[in-house]
């Protein structure tokens, strides 16, 4: 990483018009790891949030609150409190202020049934549509004429002659010729400045060393140089994060997968889990390795194991990373997990009852909320078996096996799993029928499901008495 004034320094810049999406978690890790990175040798590197809530229509609060707590959840946590772009109003106005008075904006007065009058004379021609520089070169006195005449304006950066060039790092160097782009507008007829005006200002202000986003930005960045230039700003580095594409190629919403962090907390995903496999989107390590730590993440991070092609969500992907996850974590972390989603679950239970739970079960779950669904098995006095599943899986000789294995389990005074699997090998030999026989009409019966932890483990675990009554409840509906 190239360093600007001994810092590395990034930012996150989230807009408030929604929850936080699964994307800008994404390049906030990134932003995160690089500046972990760069604090191991730069002290004053920093990690810096800025809500970007100048949209006042549709930012709210509420999602301020989310996308502070998600991130929270996450690990990501800023190094100093968040800045509001609003509050930054004062600022930008100065800044245009400047730029009109030494001549790099100017005032424009071409309305906008003017121009799109012109823009569809271009079409027509299927000519590109050029905005004509009629105002460019006008004196700040012939300006204030017309606005003495009442005319609206908006106003626009003079963009020189020339090209912009700067050095990316995924993409490489970058040159676009000044002389596609329009004198562009960086701020409106109703005065408030446009966002690449604004962001360039705010990243300056912000001493922004490195500037890390989606490559969505990208056709930005010429752009907000070139008002860094204007104002005699140093431009920062940038890299540019392939887009997060759906499984069809399209961009990434909701009619994939659930777009926002939340979601993914409410259904029981790791934080962890999530970055782990968010920087897999997009980063190739020079090895197999797929399963990493956020500290792994911070050592092995490299720019130029980015690739340029864009990435594409995969929520399967997502669970096989946190099913290796949970089966790596000891249990009194995975319990941990377990409180963040629900503090009350096992509170009636012994502890070392519940750990013996979660042991059974962790290893075959793939996020914490599947954990707690299978340990209602364990927890739950009754247990609800669907009726379609006992149609389907239960039939006469079913039935009779259940019933064998209820007067073994009655008569049977030891408890343990060899005394379990001898009365399973005793029923194999009398109905004369495989291992599967037995075991999925008796999972049904005491779990109420037809997949799970090992049979043998699950009854002993679940106890003489509530196996009884749970077979005595189905040989009842049966």
């Amino acid at each position: 990483i190239r360093v600007v004034m001994n810092s590395v320094i990034t930012r996150f810049a989230p807009s408030p018009t929604g929850n936080l999406h699964i994307g800008g978690v994404r390049t906030a890790l990134i932003n995160y790891i690089v500046t972990q990175q760069a604090k191991k040798k730069y002290v004053k590197s920093k990690f810096l949030l800025r809500i970007e809530d100048t949209d006042l229509e549709r930012s709210k609060n509420e999602y301020i609150e989310q996308i502070t707590e998600a991130l929270d959840w996450l690990g990501l946590d800023s190094d100093e409190d968040f800045v509001l772009q609003s509050s930054k109003k004062s600022r930008h106005q100065e800044c245009v202020d400047q730029m009109i008075q030494d001549g790099s904006a100017y005032r424009c007065f071409l309305q906008k049934d003017e121009l799109d009058q012109l823009r569809n004379q271009a079409e027509k021609k299927k000519e590109i549509f050029r905005v004509p520089q009629t105002y460019r070169d006008f004196s700040l006195e012939q300006q204030e004429e017309l606005i003495n005449e009442g005319k609206s304006f908006t106003i626009r950066l003079k963009v020189p002659a020339g090209e912009t060039v700067f050095t990316d790092l995924v993409y490489g160097t970058i040159k676009i010729q000044n002389k596609d782009l329009d004198d562009f507008i960086i701020a409106r007829s109703d005065g408030s400045p446009t966002y690449n005006f604004v962001v360039a200002v705010d990243d300056s202000d912000m001493k922004i060393s490195h500037v890390i986003r989606g490559d969505d930005h990208l056709a930005n960045t010429p752009k907000q140089i070139l008002v860094y230039k204007a104002l005699g700003f140093n431009a920062p580095i940038f890299a540019h994060l392939p887009m997060i594409l759906g499984s069809d190629k399209k961009r990434l919403s909701k009619r994939h997968a659930a777009t926002n962090v939340q979601e993914y907390k409410d259904k029981g995903f790791m934080s962890k889990a999530i970055l782990n496999y968010l920087s897999l989107l997009g980063w190739n390590p020079d090895s197999d390795k797929e399963i990493f730590e956020i500290k792994e993440l911070i050592s092995e991070f490299k720019f130029d194991q980015v690739q340029k092609k864009s990435a594409v969500f995969d929520e399967k992907k997502l669970l096989w990373v946190s099913s290796q996850h949970l089966a790596s974590m000891s249990v009194k972390d995975v319990m941990k997990e377990i409180a963040l989603l629900d503090n009350n679950w096992g509170k009636d239970f012994e502890k070392s009852f519940l750990i013996d739970v979660i042991s059974l079960i962790k290893d075959r779950s793939k996020t914490t909320a599947e954990i707690l669904e299978m340990s209602k098995i364990f927890l739950e006095e009754n247990i609800t078996i669907d009726q379609d599943l006992i149609a389907k899986s239960i039939d006469n000789n079913a039935l009779e096996i259940i019933s064998d294995f209820k007067s073994a389990l009655e008569t049977q005074e030891q408890w343990n799993r060899e005394a379990i699997e001898t009365i399973f090998d005793n029923l194999m030999t009398q109905h004369e029928v495989g291992i599967g026989k037995v075991m999925k009409p008796v999972r049904i019966a005491v779990s109420g499901i037809p997949f799970g932890p090992g049979i043998f483990d699950l009854i002993v675990l679940l106890g003489k008495n509530k196996c009884l009554a749970r077979i005595e409840n189905i040989l009842k509906s049966a």
